[in-house]
C-alpha cells in the first residue's frame, strides 16, 4: 500500500449511496472499495483510489471479480498490462445478457 492512511470521504458520495461509509474499512472491504470506483467512479475517484493502492495491487484485486463490464476491464488490463484472459470476469460470463448493450 502506498499511503497508509485511507480518507473514504474523499471519494464520490455515489459510490457508496447504499452503505454507510463510515462502516467501511480499507483493509477489510478493500475489493469492495476498489469495484466500486472501478465500475462507477469519477476520474477524481480513480486518481484518488491510486494514491493508496498501486495499480498492480488494483489489477491483482479486480482478476478475481467475476463481473466486470467490458469497459472496465479493458480499463485496468491496459493500465496493468495484464492479458483479460487471466481475469476471472473474461471467463465467466452471465446466464442472460443485459436489458441494455451500451
Amino acid at each position: 500500500m502506498r499511503n497508509s492512511e485511507w480518507n473514504l470521504s474523499q471519494f464520490s458520495k455515489h459510490l457508496f449511496w447504499d452503505i454507510d461509509v463510515n462502516s467501511l474499512s480499507p483493509y477489510t472491504n478493500k475489493s469492495f472499495i476498489v469495484k466500486r470506483v472501478l465500475e462507477y467512479g469519477l476520474l477524481s475517484d480513480w486518481f484518488q483510489l491510486n494514491e493508496y493502492l498501486s495499480i498492480s495491487e488494483i489489477a491483482e484485486l479486480s482478476q478475481g471479480f467475476k463481473d466486470l463490464d467490458k469497459k472496465t476491464l479493458s480499463f485496468i488490463s491496459t493500465l496493468s498490462g495484464k492479458p483479460r484472459s487471466t481475469f476471472q470476469c473474461y471467463t465467466t460470463q452471465q446466464s442472460t445478457n443485459p436489458h441494455w448493450n451500451f
